[in-house]
Formats: structure tokens, C-alpha cells, sequence
């Protein structure tokens, strides 16, 4: 009995001894399993369950001009927050900040209660204010560094730029367009929590910075915009027109370097302008383009080969009546040659010319300008304009459309157009974007010319600027459009609005324009001008060409473009010849007529401005000439004298003493 008692008592010891063994093993296995294999995930686990994040706000990448200077940069600012936990009178706190942070006592004491630990009181602080704020010198008051969006030029190329949010995503233009490129790595903030979860204080907080964005070079050229807003601008204001856009854009390789809209606003301070205002009309917004379309109507007819440069064409003495409607011109023509029909942009010529070429090649020739479609312009919100399938044309279409109406297009659609019959043919892609670096300056991405697809012929398109050249001459519809020592090949252009409410043609509200390129012979710029809605006068020769011609001349001038071989002087016309200013396009169905000058009685232009004089031209359908500037001392024939077909009539300014 006694021998299997101490057997029993032996065997028990090691059942016990095993079990402790092997629960050691267990034991030493999960640690091993713990802390060596699930080491990184558990320690990262751990982190999380004791640290709070904030994010902040990531720091964009700049944009600058073609010549590397700044137009969007992000600024490093304070971002004040509080730890109320850490602060021992919130009452007291609240009724000090307050009016150093501009806020009421009431808000910043509701951020301060409650169980949490960290709380933003205002982000992006001027340094004036973060003084202050120091100098008050309260407990659990601290900052971080944080970047927020600054123009350097405010206004300038405020459409193109954009603007961002204070996420801070892109809103509006290159700032939208580019924004996953601009916008850097998120940074973050991280608060210590205890075991409880409860945020602790703030002391040895670690922040991880964020990443910077790449940075964007731009086709603009700060200087070239500049001038190209501040004609606009001069232009819009002396016509009292209600908005205006212009482009500058080389022809040979579709780059941007200047794109104005008139009203503009300040980048730095959007949210204080209306919405409209932020639109970037050159791309947005579309519009009948009127007598420029003949250009582009000519350059396909000669490249079919239905009409030559020396083809002469009968415009019926002004009245033409065709599908049933009649289309007018403002003079009584008779024969006129190709060159003279865009030179006096006879409606008549070119919807005959549009007959000879039919509505399925002209179609296919305007598609192929770009006319209808997406440019493809790296930027927002482009429209496509509007361009009817040749199919649906009746009637009367063809006419209208040879001359620009019953079909719409942006101006940046136009831009391109006639920078193809300047570079030989060729439609380009207009871009803006030249190169994205990071912060090293090491190019990540370039961007190259883009030729879409070729329009005309190089000699087409050599012989369409030798006759836009007629345009800017003298005598010509865009006279004003000259720019001394260059040679100007441009077309001018005058189209009425459609009235949203009638849905047929205004009375009133017309778009003024001026395409053209210069030098006529070796084209470095192709200038857009639009005028919308002026009240001084409706004509793009008046209105547009002289911004055409400041724009180009300074252009040319910075840009250091030498003159022709032969100098050729700026006509001394300064205002338009009415008589000869045809791109008045009333819709053939209307039937409007623009009465002669010839047998009228000349007024008393004595003493007024240029402006009344002009408005009194056009009020009579007056050829005059307009010489000097200031007030009216001096005019031919005498007040009250007939004019008679063969008269030297003109009006003398000088300025007021």
C-alpha cells in the first residue's frame, strides 16, 4: 500500500511538473509571437491608441510666368490653438483673446469647454496678431506653422491663375486644372493621449510637416499680360461696354502669353467679387464672331480652288436677295475683287463665295479650324462653342454663316483659327502649362507645341494674309489697327447678340472685335480683341483695333521685334472712316439697312470730342476723316454744305487750351 502511495504522489508531480512546463512553452511561444513577430504592428497600435492626430493643411507648389517670376506661392503663417485643460481660467482667457483675435468672447469660451484637449481658435494669423497673442501670455496657448496661398501681382492673370480654398483645393483656373500636381503631402499634428483615451498636454508634441507640391511654369509672360489688361481695360471703360477679353498667343507653337478678361478681381481677396466675375470668359463663354469669319471662309474657298485671288465678284449695288430673304451691305458696291471683299467685308461677296464653296466643304473647313469643338486649352470650363452639322442648314444658313452668324465660338477658338493661316496652315494647340519641376528645379514633366492637324495650304494661307493685310490699311475697315513700322494683317468684326428674352437678334447689344497678327510677314504674336456690348460704338474698328494696335506695338517693342525693311507709317486716321465700316452683320432676315454718306449735309462738328463726333458718323453713315485729337477747330466741307461724292471730307482736332 505503501509502495503505491509514493507511486501515486511521484506521478502527480510530474503531471504537475508537465503542465508547468508546458505552459512556460505557451507562455514563451506567444511572448516570442508578441514581441518579435507582431512587434511593428503591435507597436504602431499602440500609437494609435495613444496619439490624437490633427491634419494640416498641405503645402501647395508655386506657379510662376514664362520668365520664372512668381504669380502663386503658399507663405508659411502661424495657426493658434488652445488646450483648455491646460488653461486655468477659461472665462478670463476667452474676454482677452477676443478682441485680439477679432472674435466674439462668447464663440472662442463655447471652443474652449468641454472634454476636449485641443481645439483651433484661427488658422493663418498676420504676424501682428500672433505678437499680440504672445504678449498676452497665457497658459496652453501655442501655434503651428501653416501655409496659406498669396498672389504677388493680385490682379494680374487673375482668370488664368485661379484661386484655391482653405483646404486648400483649386477652385478656379491652373490652380484647378493642375491642383493634384500643385497640392502637396498632407502634414499633421500629434497630441498624447493616457490609457483612458483622454488628451493629455500638448508639451513635446511632434508635428510632421507636410510634403511641397511640384511647382508649374507657365507660357504667360507677366509683362505681355500686363499690357494686354491694361489696354482691355482702357478699351472697355472708354466704351463704356459692359466686358472685353483679349489674347496674345504665338502662332507658331499655340503658347498662351497673355489671356485678359476685363472686369477682373483680386486673387488675394475672391470672395469679395461676384462669382461671374471669377469666369474666365476667353474660354467659357462663346459668341457670334461676325465679319472675322469671312477670313476663314476665303481661306477655304481659295483652297478648293472656287475662287482666285484675281476673281472679281458682282455685289449687286448693297442688295442681295437670296432664300427668300435679303442680305444688305452698308455701300451700294458693284464689282469688287477677293482681297476688297475682306477689305470692305461685304456680306454680299462672301455669302456668294459661300454658294460657290456649299454648306458640306464649308462645314468641314470651319470643323477643321477648330470651329465647334474643344481647343483643348489646359484650362477649366471650356465650351465648345456651337456649330450646326452642315445637314441641318436651311435656307438662308449658308449665307448667314459665311459671314459669321447663326454660329458661335469662344475667343480662344478664334485665337487659334487665325494663328493657323499666320503660321502657314497649321492648327496648333493653345496651352499654357510649359513644364512642372519639383523643388529641386528637376523637370518632372514638359509639355511641347502640339500641331492638331493641317487646315490650308502654306500658299493659301500666305495668300489669305497678303489680303488681310488690305484690312489694316488705308481705306480699310480696321485702319486703326495699324501699328507704325509692322505690317498688320488682321479682320475686323461686328455681330449682334441674341436677346435671351425675344430669342431673336438685339436692336442694341452687339460684340465688337479685331483678330489679326503681326508682322503680317513673319507673325511672332497673334492678338484677339472683344468688346462686349460697347455703347460709344458697335464697330470692332472703333472700338477693338486701337487696343489691337497698343497691344501689338508694346508687344513687339518688349519682345524686341525689329520693324520691316521698309518702314511703313501709321495712317494719320485716328478714327473710323464710317463710310467704309461694313462689318455691321444684321441677320439677313431682318433686312437692316445702313444708309450712304453721299448728299448728306455736313454737320457743325466745331467743339465736340472725338467721341460725339464719332457718334454723330455713325448716326449719319458720314466718311470722315478724323485727323489730330482733342476738340473739333477745323472741318471739310463748311457746316450745313452738302457732301458730295468726290469731296475731301474730313475733321481737324486740337487739344483744348
Amino acid at each position: 500500500m505503501r509502495y503505491d502511495a509514493e507511486k501515486w504522489i511521484t506521478l502527480r508531480i510530474r503531471f504537475i511538473g508537465g503542465f508547468f512546463v508546458l505552459l512556460f512553452a505557451l507562455t514563451a511561444s506567444r511572448a516570442f509571437y508578441l514581441q518579435v513577430i507582431k512587434r511593428d504592428y503591435l507597436l504602431k497600435l499602440a500609437d494609435r491608441q495613444h496619439q490624437k492626430i490633427v491634419p494640416l493643411t498641405p503645402a501647395r507648389g508655386s506657379i510662376y510666368d514664362a520668365n520664372g517670376a512668381a504669380l502663386a506661392v503658399s507663405v508659411e503663417m502661424d495657426s493658434c490653438y488652445a488646450e483648455p485643460k491646460s488653461i486655468a481660467d477659461l472665462n478670463s482667457a476667452a474676454a482677452r483673446l477676443a478682441p485680439v483675435l477679432g472674435m466674439p468672447k462668447g464663440t472662442i469660451f463655447k471652443k474652449l469647454q468641454g472634454n476636449r484637449n485641443f481645439v483651433w481658435l484661427q488658422r493663418r494669423l498676420t504676424p501682428d496678431v500672433v505678437k499680440r497673442i504672445h504678449d498676452l501670455d497665457i497658459e496652453g496657448i501655442g501655434f503651428v506653422k501653416e501655409t496659406k496661398r498669396y498672389y504677388p501681382n493680385s490682379e494680374v492673370a487673375a482668370h488664368v491663375i485661379g484661386f484655391t480654398g482653405l483646404d486648400p483645393e483649386g477652385l478656379e483656373g491652373v490652380e484647378r486644372r493642375y491642383d493634384s500636381t500643385i497640392l502637396g503631402g498632407d502634414g499633421y499634428l500629434v497630441t498624447e493621449r493616457d490609457a483612458l483615451g483622454r488628451n493629455v498636454a500638448l508639451k513635446g508634441t511632434v508635428i510632421q510637416n507636410g510634403a511641397m507640391g511640384h511647382n508649374v511654369t507657365l507660357t504667360l509672360d507677366k509683362n505681355l499680360q500686363y499690357i494686354a489688361e491694361k489696354e482691355l481695360a482702357k478699351a472697355v471703360e472708354g466704351s463704356g461696354a459692359r466686358a472685353g477679353t483679349a489674347i496674345v498667343m504665338d502662332p507658331q507653337t499655340g503658347r498662351v502669353l497673355a489671356m485678359a478678361n476685363y472686369p477682373t478681381f483680386n486673387l488675394n481677396a475672391h470672395a469679395s467679387y461676384a462669382p461671374p466675375v471669377w469666369r474666365n470668359r476667353a474660354v467659357a463663354d462663346s459668341y457670334e464672331p461676325g465679319s472675322t469669319f469671312k477670313t476663314l471662309l476665303i481661306a477655304a474657298a481659295l483652297e478648293e480652288k472656287v475662287i482666285r485671288p484675281g476673281d472679281s465678284i458682282n455685289c449687286e449695288g448693297g442688295s442681295y436677295a437670296i432664300g427668300g430673304r435679303t442680305i444688305h451691305d452698308t455701300h451700294k458696291y458693284g464689282r469688287l475683287s477677293i482681297p476688297e471683299i475682306l477689305k470692305y467685308s461685304s456680306n454680299i461677296g462672301v455669302a456668294k463665295i459661300g454658294s460657290r464653296l456649299g454648306p458640306s466643304r464649308l462645314y468641314t473647313y470651319l470643323s477643321n479650324f477648330g470651329i465647334g469643338e474643344k481647343s483643348g486649352i489646359d484650362l477649366p470650363g471650356e465650351t465648345s462653342g456651337m456649330l450646326r452639322q452642315w445637314s441641318q442648314w436651311y435656307g438662308i444658313d449658308l449665307a448667314t454663316i459665311s459671314f459669321g452668324q447663326g454660329v458661335t465660338a469662344s475667343s480662344i477658338q478664334l485665337a487659334a483659327a487665325f494663328s493657323a493661316i499666320a503660321n502657314g496652315g497649321v492648327l496648333m494647340k493653345p496651352y499654357l502649362v510649359e513644364r512642372v519641376t519639383d523643388n529641386e528645379g528637376n523637370v518632372v514633366k514638359s509639355f511641347e507645341p502640339q500641331a492638331r492637324r493641317r487646315v490650308v495650304s502654306p500658299e493659301t494661307a500666305k495668300a489669305v494674309a497678303r489680303m488681310m493685310e488690305g484690312v489694316a490699311a488705308e481705306g480699310g475697315t480696321g485702319i486703326n489697327a495699324s501699328v507704325e513700322g509692322y505690317r498688320v494683317a488682321g479682320k475686323t468684326g461686328t455681330a449682334q447678340k441674341v436677346d435671351p428674352v425675344t430669342k431673336g437678334y438685339s436692336a442694341t447689344k452687339r460684340t465688337a472685335s479685331f483678330i489679326g497678327f503681326v508682322p503680317a510677314d513673319r507673325p511672332r504674336l497673334t492678338i484677339l480683341v472683344m468688346i462686349d456690348e460697347p455703347k460709344t460704338s458697335s464697330y470692332g474698328g472703333v472700338v477693338a483695333a486701337p487696343a489691337f494696335s497698343a497691344i501689338a506695338l508694346q508687344g513687339l517693342c518688349y519682345l524686341k521685334v525689329p520693324p520691316d525693311t521698309v518702314v511703313r507709317s501709321k495712317p494719320k486716321t485716328v478714327g473710323v472712316q464710317a463710310g467704309l465700316v461694313v462689318e455691321e452683320d444684321s441677320p439677313a432676315a431682318e433686312g437692316v439697312i445702313v444708309e450712304e454718306g453721299e448728299g448728306n449735309t455736313m454737320p457743325n462738328f466745331r467743339g465736340m470730342s472725338m467721341r460725339q463726333t464719332l457718334k454723330v458718323m455713325e448716326e449719319q453713315g458720314l466718311n470722315v476723316r478724323l485727323h489730330g485729337s482733342g476738340r473739333a477747330v477745323e472741318q471739310s466741307p463748311l457746316p450745313g454744305h452738302r457732301i458730295r461724292p468726290n469731296d475731301q471730307v474730313w475733321v481737324k482736332f486740337a487739344p483744348s487750351a
